[in-house]
């Protein structure tokens, strides 16, 4: 059985430094990378939760996928189904669905031949070179989503 949680904790250096700091220069116009900032209703409260995000351009879609798992922020997306991705002024609104474990494979694989550097230590040593077998395996820890952009 598999002891991997559901949910990886970004750790302090994360939480603290280098997601703010993400965060504050794609809010100032800045994308790092192809970030930008997701804003989602909360599925309890309905207030807004912001969170940084790669987001994935891929065959003619776009793509979230949560590297960490089960993030708070996929919660709340499944729930809304719909949010914003802002990168300074620029608001891009959306509605999403999220794609089946068996589909996720070749779009965990565009992911981390983009972010592999950045989030490859949340993949279980899978990177974009591995096979089929391995990326439809680890994919199933991933949650992704397709975003339809509104505007």
């Amino acid at each position: 059985m598999d002891e991997r949680p559901a949910y990886r904790k970004p750790g302090s250096l994360t939480q603290h430094v280098l997601n703010p700091a993400v965060a504050a220069l794609t809010r100032a116009g800045v994308s790092v990378s192809g970030s930008a900032i997701l804003r989602v209703r909360g599925r309890k409260s309905g207030a807004w939760r912001e969170n940084p995000v790669n987001l994935l351009p891929h065959q003619g879609d776009h793509f979230l996928v949560s590297p960490r798992g089960e993030t708070q922020w996929v919660r709340n997306l499944r729930v809304a189904a719909a949010g914003e991705l802002r990168v300074g002024r620029r608001v891009r609104r959306f509605t999403a669905e999220e794609v089946a474990a068996d589909e996720r494979a070749e779009v965990v694989r565009a992911y981390l031949k983009r972010w592999k550097w950045e989030v490859g230590v949340f993949f279980g040593g899978v990177g974009p070179d591995s096979t089929a077998a391995e990326l439809h395996a680890e994919s199933a820890y991933h949650p992704v989503f397709t975003l339809r952009l509104t505007t």
